[in-house]
């Protein structure tokens, strides 16, 4: 799951599908099945996600969308509280942007 897809741009539920896949992988599958991972899960409160779990998950997204992609400029662009608040949707809508 961690190549570059260039050819074609996927729409927001296919996104959605793609990133929990991602998070599947960096928290582990038994926590995920705990969870109701929906659009609007936060990563810091509903997801539990640490500093590292969130690097990780930025990485797996560069991967597979490549230079396509600036996550981690568009998370650096942020302030603490919008990268506290951060939720899933708003990665979505980014990337969808983006391609």
């Amino acid at each position: 799951m961690d190549t570059i897809n260039t050819t074609a741009k996927l729409n927001h539920e296919e996104l959605f599908t793609l990133l929990k896949g991602f998070i599947t992988e960096v928290i582990g599958e038994e926590f995920v099945e705990e969870m109701d991972i929906t659009p609007e899960s936060s990563f810091t409160k509903d997801l539990e996600m640490d500093s590292i779990e969130i690097v990780s998950f930025s990485e797996k997204i560069k991967a597979h969308f490549g230079d396509q992609i600036d996550f981690t400029g568009w998370l650096s662009s942020m302030d603490l509280d919008e990268l506290i608040n951060l939720d899933l949707s708003m990665i979505i809508n980014y990337i969808y942007e983006c391609q």
